[in-house]
């Protein structure tokens, strides 16, 4: 059977704690080996990560739109192998097919919101002293996250985009169920032109990873997309460690709130800078 690795740091590692789980199709029958990452493994992620961020945060808005394009044209052009996997997953071919245009659709929005979202969110603030004072967003840094259960590829792409766009690095943690689309995601992103290390992928259970993910001290913010209590406060009490950002998304995925300048914002910092008034 194939084995589905990790995705660390633009390679394709097999994960160094040696264990595996067998993914099953609809049918019970064994379809593949995946990689059961463990704290190492996102460890090397965050390491990777943070060594891309200021690389990747000091390209224009352009560029990054224009990788965030190359992205959906890679993706669009591996549509029937994309399709068959989600079929594998247990999607109907339909089903299947909408969600591949739907993720493809994601991605050139955000693309699209590259160059704007700054000029949207920035600002000239009125003071009382001879000073320009402007307040303009920043990327918060490297952000962890644990994707949607469901929509094992469109879930994906909705918590990256936002994030990459808007300057950050991030350590992605796949859905458990549906985890073949996502490493077949990576090799869409490794063949772009997208840096190592902005995007680093893992498979695993989240019950494991999940404290390890949320508890880091080098991770800026996490995500968690899921309506488990018990993962929500574990992430809660963690976050307060080193003040990183803790968001939770939930919800219909294929919906138009699941997407929006919003989104990039929640993992920006606002700076603000004084400069006097010359004469």
């Amino acid at each position: 059977m194939k084995t589905y690795k990790l995705y660390i740091d633009g390679k394709f590692p097999r994960t160094e704690s040696g264990r595996y789980d067998i993914f099953t199709d609809a049918s019970g029958k064994a379809i593949a080996n995946i990689c059961r990452a463990s704290r190492k493994d996102f460890r090397d992620a965050v390491v990777a990560a943070r060594k891309a961020q200021p690389g990747w945060a000091a390209r224009s808005a352009y560029n990054k739109g224009q990788i965030l394009y190359r992205i959906a044209e890679m993706l669009e052009g591996r549509r029937a192998q994309f399709i068959e996997e989600l079929g594998t997953e247990g999607l109907s071919p339909a089903a299947a097919g909408a969600e591949v245009s739907a993720a493809v659709d994601r991605l050139i929005y955000y693309a699209g919101w590259s160059d704007k979202y700054q000029q949207v969110f920035s600002a000239v603030n009125p003071v009382e002293s001879s000073h320009f004072n402007f307040s303009m967003p920043e990327p918060t840094g490297v952000v962890s996250m644990i994707a949607p259960a469901a929509h094992g590829l469109l879930g994906l792409v909705s918590v990256i985009a936002p994030a990459i766009v808007g300057g950050n690095t991030v350590i992605v943690l796949s859905s458990e169920a549906h985890p073949l689309t996502a490493i077949t995601f990576s090799e869409v992103l490794h063949t772009s032109d997208l840096p190592g290390g902005v995007v680093n992928i893992l498979t695993g259970q989240v019950a494991e990873l999940v404290a390890h993910f949320s508890n880091h001290m080098d991770v800026n913010a996490v995500v968690y997309c899921g309506d488990d209590a018990g993962f929500r406060k574990t992430i809660q009490e963690h976050a307060a460690l080193n003040v990183k950002r803790p968001f939770f998304y939930h919800g219909d995925w294929t919906a138009e709130t699941a997407q929006g300048p919003y989104r990039i914002m929640d993992l920006q910092e606002v700076k603000t800078t004084w400069h006097p008034i010359g004469q």
